[in-house]
């Protein structure tokens, strides 16, 4: 999650020990079906760095992401794929939490951290199972980006914040100056034709 960049948190992240596969296929998987649960508890750093009361989960942000993808018209997506990449997509981070620029943690150190946590997953937890590979199929393609869903998604994910942004602003009568690195980290990034629709749609009601 960006925005909020130029203040280096005082509190140096911890990261919780890997898993340590037993070798037990259902004992290893019901170890993975519990850590998802870091999903609905961990905060979005980047709101809570901005003094949001009660901020979205990560869960909460790549769940309204995999609904907008299905909002698409865009009939040359894969929408079942695109769906499926939002629900995976910052799946590490129920592991190594939501690691924002700010932290001082390189953007090569964060990935390493992510594809540890991801490896620990699929291969300790999963035991590299089909469904296992389809998972970390579906993340790695998102994290090089190349896809025609990839870059969709990425869209979503910088819409969604952008829109939660804007909801916070709402509910919170927060002056239009205290989010706004929200917004300019994601709206003018949006690359999709229909995605940029909507982020103009998003402006404009933000701008009346």
């Amino acid at each position: 999650m960006a925005a909020n960049t130029s203040i280096v948190s005082a509190t140096k992240r911890t990261f919780p020990s890997l898993y340590k596969p037993t070798g037990d296929v259902e004992t290893d998987r019901l170890a993975f079906f519990h850590v998802l649960e870091r999903l609905k508890t961990q905060k979005r750093t980047g709101w809570i760095h901005s003094d949001v009361p009660n901020p979205e989960s990560i869960a909460d942000h790549m769940y309204r992401m995999a609904v907008l993808a299905m909002c698409t018209s865009d009939t040359k997506l894969d929408i079942s794929k695109c769906v499926m990449m939002c629900i995976v997509h910052d799946l590490a981070e129920a592991h190594v939490g939501d690691i924002t620029p700010r932290e001082g943690i390189s953007k090569e150190e964060k990935r390493r951290l992510e594809t540890e946590a991801m490896h620990n997953f699929i291969h300790d937890m999963l035991q590299g199972s089909p469904a296992a590979l389809r998972i970390e199929a579906l993340w790695k393609e998102y994290e090089e980006g190349g896809t025609d869903e990839a870059k969709f998604v990425k869209d979503l994910d910088r819409l969604e914040m952008a829109l939660q942004a804007r909801e916070y602003e709402k509910a919170q009568s927060r002056g239009r100056d205290d989010l706004q690195s929200f917004f300019e980290s994601s709206l003018p990034y949006l690359r999709h034709p229909e995605v940029c629709q909507w982020g103009e749609t998003l402006a404009r009601e933000r701008g009346g």
